[in-house]
C-alpha cells in the first residue's frame, strides 16, 4: 500500500523521515500495547448486552429500564470527550491509559455491589462510569496509534476491530459460561480483573513522546462538513453502528422472550454473533486486496438485510443460529471499508484529532439499543429485529447515495468542451 503522497522535491526528505518514524512506532512495544487496549474497550462496550440476563431482565418486560441503562452508557461516553484531552495533555498517554483501565475496574466492582435486588438506578449510574472509562480509553488509544494509522490505515482499523471483537466475545463467553455457576456479582468481580491487569501493564510501559495530531484548518473542516459526501458517510456510520449494537444489546433478551431459549443458550448465541464478526474481520482483511470494494460493501449490506428478515421470521433455534451468523459475517467488513473511503475522500481525517468523532459514533450506535428499550415497551420485543432491518435498509440506500454523489463529483471535475 502506498503510504506517502507525491511531494515536491523540497518536501521529500521530511516525508521519508515521517515514514521511518512511523515504522519505528510500529515496532515499539508501547504502540502495540496501546492497540491491545481495544480488547478492554470491546469488553466494556459489550458488557451491558451480556450482563442483562444475569440481572434477570429476561424474566420481565421492563424494557424502558433497560433503555435507561444504555442511556447511562451513552452519557458516560459523551462526557469522556471533554474529560480525555486535558488528561492526555497534562499526564501523558501512558498515565491516561492506566487511569482509564483502573476507572473501568472500579466501575465494574461498583456494579457488582449494586446488582439486583438494588434499585436499577444505581446500575444506570454505574453504566455511566463504565462509558466514561471506555471513552477515555478510546481517546488515549487513538492518540497512541496515530502513526500506525498513517502507515497502514486499513490494517490498523482491521486489527483494532479484531481486538475489539475479541473483547466483546470474551465478555459474552464469561457470562454465558458462568451463568448457572456464579451470581451476577461474582461474575462482575471476575470481569473487573481484566481491565485491572491491563492498567498494571500500562503503568509499567514506557510510551514514546509523540507530537500532537495536526489539526486541519477550520476552513478545511467546514468545507468538508459542507460536503454532501461527508454527511452521507457520517450517516452510514451512524446507522451501521446502530445496527450492530441493537443486535449486541438485545439479542439475548430477544431470543429468550421471543423464542423461549434459555438465558445461557441465548448468551451463547451472542458469543456466536461476536465470533462471526471477529472471523469476518479476518476474512475481510484477506478479501479487501482481492475483491472490488464496492461489490464487497454492497454484498455485506444486503446480507445484513436478509439476516434481519431471517431472525424476524424464524420460530426455532436453528433459524436463529443461521440468522445470527449471517448478520455477524455481513456486518464485519462494513466499518473498515467505509473508514477507508473516508480516508481517501477527506485527507484531513486523522484518528488522533477525530477521536471524539469515534466516541460520538459509538454513542450514536448506543442510541439504537437505548431507543429500543422505549419502543419495545410500547410494541413488544419483536421491534429489536424490526429496527435492525430498517437500519440495514437505510445503510443500503445511503451507500447508493454515496455512490451517486461520487459519480456526480467526478463528472463535475471532468473538462468540458
Amino acid at each position: 500500500m502506498q503510504v506517502l503522497s507525491p511531494e515536491a522535491p523540497p518536501g521529500l526528505f521530511s516525508a521519508k523521515a515521517a515514514a521511518f518514524a512511523d515504522e519505528g512506532t510500529l515496532a515499539s512495544s508501547g504502540s502495540r500495547r496501546a492497540l491491545a487496549g481495544f480488547f478492554v474497550s470491546g469488553l466494556l462496550i459489550a458488557f451491558l448486552g451480556a450482563i442483562l440476563p444475569a440481572w434477570q431482565y429476561h424474566l420481565s418486560s421492563e424494557y424502558g429500564t433497560v433503555g435507561f441503562h444504555f442511556f447511562g452508557l451513552i452519557a458516560g461516553i459523551l462526557a469522556s470527550v471533554w474529560i480525555s484531552p486535558p488528561l492526555i495533555e497534562k499526564k501523558g498517554i501512558g498515565w491516561t491509559l492506566a487511569f482509564a483501565c483502573a476507572a473501568a475496574a472500579t466501575a465494574l466492582l461498583y456494579l457488582a455491589f449494586v446488582s439486583p435486588p438494588f434499585s436499577p438506578w444505581w446500575r444506570v449510574a454505574g453504566m455511566a462510569l463504565v462509558g466514561c472509562s471506555a471513552g477515555i480509553l478510546h481517546t488515549a488509544i487513538f492518540n497512541a496509534i496515530s502513526p500506525m494509522y498513517r502507515h497502514d490505515p486499513v490494517a490498523t482499523v482491521n486489527l483494532g476491530g479484531m481486538l475489539f471483537g475479541l473483547g466483546c466475545l470474551t465478555v459474552a463467553l464469561l457470562v454465558s459460561g458462568t451463568f448457572y455457576v456464579y451470581s451476577a456479582s461474582a461474575v462482575l468481580v471476575w470481569i473487573a480483573i481484566i481491565p485491572a491487569l491491563f492498567g498494571w501493564m500500562y503503568v509499567r510501559t514506557r510510551f514514546t513522546a509523540q507530537p500532537a495530531a495536526h489539526a486541519p484548518s477550520p476552513h478545511a473542516v467546514l468545507a468538508e462538513l459542507r460536503s454532501p459526501g461527508a454527511v452521507l458517510f457520517s450517516l452510514v456510520l451512524f446507522f451501521q453502528f446502530g445496527n450492530e449494537w441493537a443486535v449486541a444489546g438485545w439479542l439475548p433478551l430477544f431470543l429468550s422472550q421471543r423464542l423461549g431459549i434459555s438465558p445461557a443458550t441465548s448468551l451463547g448465541m451472542l458469543a456466536l454473533y461476536w465470533l462471526s464478526l471477529l472471523v469476518g474481520r479476518i476474512v475481510a482483511q484477506w478479501l479487501m486486496p482481492r475483491v472490488k470494494h464496492t461489490r464487497l460493501l454492497l454484498t455485506s449490506v444486503l446480507g445484513g438485510v436478509f439476516g434481519s428478515i431471517m431472525l424476524i421470521a424464524t420460530d426455532n433455534s436453528s433459524g436463529a443460529t443461521a440468522g445470527v451468523l449471517l448478520l455477524g459475517c455481513s456486518f464485519a467488513p462494513i466499518y473498515p471499508l467505509v473508514v477507508e473511503r473516508i480516508g481517501h475522500r477527506f485527507p484531513s481525517y486523522h484518528p488522533g484529532f477525530y477521536n471524539g468523532l469515534f466516541s460520538f459514533a459509538i454513542a450514536g450506535g448506543m442510541l439504537a439499543p437505548c431507543t429500543l428499550g422505549f419502543l419495545a415497551s410500547l410494541w413488544g420485543i419483536w421491534v429489536v429485529m424490526g429496527l435492525t432491518l430498517l437500519g440495514s435498509v437505510m445503510v443500503f440506500l445511503l451507500l447508493m447515495l454515496v455512490w451517486l454523489e461520487a459519480r456526480f463529483n467526478t463528472a463535475a471535475k471532468l473538462p468540458t468542451g
